[in-house]
């Protein structure tokens, strides 16, 4: 019984959700997001978006959860947007940006340049005395997981003094070096 999936989705004012056949499009102030939806029946009543299922059956169960999750983070998306922060933990490890070009010093032999796409806003902050920090800022919510991840993959942080690329507010696992 998908819990999730029973639960309408509110529509925002300045938001507009489309169902046209099986494909849903959602335009806000932040852009406009589509997603393709299988057999699971979408409808737009009073300010809300309804999902419901033909069936029992437990692929239209898990997708009934899922869609709705979708749906929702496009609506979220194109209203508020998301944001996710990486942080740079190291001597020497250093972040910048010209336009949507991401240049990241990570203690290779050679920086790491990263094109990055024209949906997602790239900040990097850097004071004296604090880690620098790479701000990701975008109205779809997977491209701006998906590059965060790829950021974090080039340099994972490392257990015995935590350097690398993490997560703002990311709890590591950290181990005690040799015994003496």
């Amino acid at each position: 019984m998908s819990r999730i999936g029973k639960n309408p989705v509110t529509i925002p004012s300045g938001v507009t959700v489309e169902v046209t056949g099986n494909v849903v499009t959602v335009k806000g102030k932040l852009g406009e997001l589509s997603q393709e939806i299988d057999s699971i029946d979408v409808k737009v009543e009073e300010g809300q978006v309804v999902l419901e299922r033909p069936t029992e059956a437990k692929d239209h169960k898990a997708k009934h959860g899922l869609y709705r999750a979708l749906i929702n983070n496009m609506v979220v998306g194109v209203s508020e947007g998301f944001t996710k922060e990486l942080e740079l933990v190291g001597v020497g490890y250093r972040a910048s940006n010209q336009g949507q070009k991401l240049d990241l010093a990570l203690g290779f032999s050679h920086n790491i340049v990263l094109d990055l796409a024209p949906e997602v806003k790239v900040e990097t902050i850097s004071e004296k005395g604090k880690n620098p920090i790479v701000k990701l800022t975008s109205h779809d919510k997977q491209l701006v997981g998906q590059i965060a991840a790829k950021i974090r993959s080039f340099r994972k942080p490392e257990p015995y003094k935590g350097k690398g690329i993490k997560f703002v507010g990311e709890q590591l696992r950290r181990k005690a070096g040799k015994s003496a």
